[in-house]
């Protein structure tokens, strides 16, 4: 454990700087978020000035729509802000995406560029999905049902394609913002196969997955610190290697920083969990390039319900277009709408079923 504590001690940088210092070796920085958690927002939020003035001008987000982009740029460059189309953005990619934080930082790149000079490059955000066809599905996943729903093609080839063309094809760099599995761009993820001798079978094409073959280097993977999934019951789990960062960070006053896995001690922390399966010997390295810890886990928070996020909308629209139905039932009525909105951002229940 002292090895661990030595070389914080002497490496730790604030979690701005240690950013801004991977993009001095690579073009395109994934930030593997667990959705909706307030701190790590609030994070992309502070960054959004420094990164613009680190040579930085692209901000790429999971949650929103290609087909919305000339909308989203309008927005961040007009003269007033308008927060009803922020919330309407969000609302066209997903309609349960209620959490006030994600349109803050739409606004965050407004204030950014309005306080630029009139003819000087202004920051974009980039949407990074399109909108799905969730109408009609029935809850069932086939390739039949998928193609249907995922009908510009797969989301992975689909985000990665754009990333190359919107910003690695024109030497530029991009900060990304999207969820932990998407993010990672070494591991595979073990898939659940009855036929397999193992019982599983090895998945190595998302988002990052993808990025990665093609560009190596340029490309690289920071994950904020958070529950992995548990080995048996595919839960959260903080034990693991994520309780010897819990354990190392309190010997470091739980100080907020940033700190590389690959080519470092840290890096050599064994884990347990549910992508090292198929792996012997598996260390954090293996998961991330990179590592932010803001807060113990029991100390994060969950992030603010935006109760306006319904306004001028039919609950009709909420049904028809409601995600993922296998996963989360559609509410029968604002009621459980708000329920559903505000149980998945209590992290308590979320992390420790309290």
């Amino acid at each position: 454990m002292q090895k661990y504590i030595n070389y914080l001690k002497e490496n730790l940088l604030t979690p701005e700087q240690y950013i801004l210092r991977k993009f001095e070796e690579h073009e395109v920085i994934l930030l593997g978020e667990d959705h909706a958690v307030k701190d790590t927002l609030d994070l992309v939020i502070n960054l959004i000035p420094l990164l613009y003035q680190s040579g930085v001008y692209h901000l790429g987000m999971e949650f929103g729509a290609s087909e919305d982009q000339a909308d989203l740029d309008r927005l961040i460059n007009s003269e007033e802000y308008d927060e009803t189309k922020a919330r309407n953005l969000l609302f066209n990619y997903n309609v349960k995406w209620a959490y006030k934080e994600y349109a803050e930082i739409y606004k965050a790149a407004w204030k950014l560029n309005r306080s630029l000079p009139k003819d000087a490059q202004k920051f974009r955000i980039v949407n990074l999905s399109y909108i799905y066809n969730w109408e009609g599905f029935s809850g069932i996943r086939t390739p039949i049902s998928l193609r249907k729903v995922f009908h510009k093609g797969n989301i992975a080839a689909f985000r990665a394609g754009l990333v190359e063309r919107e910003i690695l094809a024109k030497s530029e760099k991009l900060f990304v913002l999207t969820g932990t599995p998407h993010a990672f761009t070494k591991p595979k993820n073990p898939v659940l196969d009855y036929n397999a001798d193992q019982f599983y079978i090895l998945q190595g094409n998302g988002f990052g997955n993808r990025l990665y073959k093609k560009f190596g280097s340029k490309i690289c993977t920071i994950l904020m610190h958070q529950p992995a999934v548990n080995i048996d019951t595919l839960l959260p789990d903080t034990t693991g290697g994520i309780q010897t960062i819990e354990t190392v960070m309190e010997n470091v006053d739980n100080k907020p920083g940033g700190f590389d896995l690959e080519n470092t001690v840290m890096g050599d922390i064994p884990d347990v969990n549910y992508h090292p399966v198929p792996y012997k010997n598996f260390t954090l390295k293996e998961v991330s390039d990179g590592y932010i810890f803001l807060k113990p886990i029991r100390k994060l928070q969950g992030c603010t319900v935006d109760r306006e996020y319904l306004k001028d909308k039919t609950f009709e629209e909420v049904q028809k277009n409601w995600p993922d139905k296998d996963w989360i039932p559609v509410p029968q009525n604002e009621k459980e709408y708000w329920q559903e909105v505000e149980g998945y951002v209590n992290l308590r229940k979320r992390y420790f079923s309290e």
